[in-house]
């Protein structure tokens, strides 16, 4: 993903298309669409990489129900027929290149019952010109394909496939295996491999089904059935004195954070071992811990246990203390920290204020963190309030403390403006000195200095 695209979104209601990059920072006042920012990336990804239909209330966004959703300037409820469109920019390659093109995906969402249902997807390769269309009229999907020169609809025996409305999943697989094989058996055959609305004469050439046929094999990028992204709450769960193993289950308040580390260091002793030596390099660099471990209290993986450190500071011989006996901050950002280092980790993160009850120097050593791990195949999108965070980011951009480039970091400053918000990208260049900020960004900082100079 390389892009969102939003329209009559909750706060966003003209369309807007907004650039990520590997690392990309949400800042702005309270209640401008951070969150529903985030949601929104959450649910594009979970259609076009999980292929799964999006649950706008499931935890930690809690969208409501669609007259919730669909921006309405009013205030007062979604006006009749008005619906809302995601979308997001991905970057594919073909059989015969290796240079990504350009490509996008989108949804449409009306109204079924209370909650919100896709009714018309689209992929498009903006380089060939090339697009393919699932549409819902109310009972059924159905397929089209569409190029400058006009619209078809896969009809090799008259008739354009359709699958019930009630087969929303896994309809995504049946659509591109049924153009696949369309394609494949129709390959060599001189008649037209669609029927074209306009001019039944007309055929595809067979670049452009090459093109087509390549577009809908793009939708499909391998699933991550364990977490198609990982998504934090602002507030982390509270940590306990003892804990009991159980199945890891994914929390965005951390609370499978203890169990997935109790069970690591009973039955995977060598990921253990390099997650262990990764958790104490970012514990001293924040100066929150020296060394985490875990205590079983038996021999067995059934046996209850406790997470415990050693203190910032302390000698080597110093006793560990249990979680629960120190600083707030160290239970508040470990499932976040445990989830950016752990082995197969998630492609996506949506982290939500993650400095959270951590000092300024671990504020900035988590920006430091965030820069060794955002990559080109591992984004991070971060929402947050620290200027130290901020700051570090900067600055190792600027120092060349890990592998980010300016250009792959990007600050995006939410505006209110009148009933709606505005999203403005913010880049950073070779000093790490932020570019393209409107008026009102930092405005209130600029203030508060000014005021504390007697200015």
């Amino acid at each position: 993903m390389n892009a969102i695209r939003l329209k009559n979104f909750r706060c966003f209601g003209d369309e807007q298309e907004i650039a990520l990059a590997p690392l990309t920072l949400l800042v702005g006042e309270n209640s401008t669409g951070k969150t529903s920012f985030m949601a929104a990336i959450r649910a594009l990804w979970s259609m076009f990489y999980g292929q799964r239909v999006p649950d706008f209330k499931e935890q930690p966004y809690d969208l409501g129900v669609f007259a919730d959703i669909v921006h309405s300037p009013e205030q007062d409820g979604a006006p009749e027929g008005r619906r809302f469109e995601l979308g997001l920019g991905y970057s594919a390659k073909s059989d015969s290149s290796d240079v990504p093109r350009p490509c996008q995906f989108d949804v449409l969402f009306d109204k079924n019952g209370a909650a919100p249902t896709p009714v018309r997807l689209r992929l498009s390769d903006f380089e060939r010109k090339v697009w393919v269309e699932y549409a819902f009229d109310g009972r059924f999907w159905q397929v089209s394909a569409g190029t400058p020169q006009g619209i078809w609809t896969p009809s090799p025996h008259g008739k354009p496939p359709v699958i019930h409305g009630a087969q929303i999943w896994p309809f995504f697989v049946m659509m591109n295996v049924y153009t696949r094989s369309t394609v494949n058996a129709r390959a060599k055959d001189d008649s037209p491999l669609l029927g074209n609305t306009a001019d039944q004469s007309m055929k595809i050439t067979p670049d452009i089904w090459r093109a087509v046929e390549e577009l809908c094999r793009s939708q499909f990028a391998p699933p991550f059935f364990d977490k198609v992204t990982y998504a934090s709450a602002p507030v982390r769960s509270k940590p306990r004195r003892t804990y009991d193993p159980s199945r890891v289950v994914h929390d965005p308040e951390g609370d499978d954070t203890p169990t997935y580390l109790g069970n690591l260091a009973h039955q995977r002793k060598d990921k253990w071992k390099t997650l262990k030596k990764e958790l104490a390099r970012f514990g001293v660099d924040s100066g929150l811990f020296n060394e985490l471990t875990v205590r079983s209290f038996g021999r067995t993986g059934s046996d209850p246990f406790q997470l415990q450190i050693k203190e910032a500071g302390s000698k080597a011989k110093s006793p560990f203390r249990n979680l629960v006996d120190v600083g707030y901050g160290v239970s508040q950002v470990l499932p976040v920290v445990t989830e950016l280092l752990r082995s197969g980790a998630p492609p996506a993160f949506l982290l939500q204020q993650p400095e959270v009850h951590l000092h300024p120097s671990a504020q900035a050593a988590l920006g430091s963190l965030f820069c060794r791990v955002a990559q080109p195949d591992r984004m991070l999108v971060v929402e947050t309030h620290s200027d130290h965070l901020m700051d570090r980011i900067r600055m190792d951009v600027r120092d060349g403390k890990s592998d980010l480039q300016p250009q792959d970091v990007v600050v995006l400053f939410f505006e209110r403006v009148d009933r709606s918000v505005r999203i403005h990208r913010l880049t950073l260049d070779e000093e790490g000195n932020v570019w393209g900020a409107p008026a009102s960004y930092r405005q209130f900082f600029m203030q508060e200095v000014q005021r504390s100079l007697n200015l």
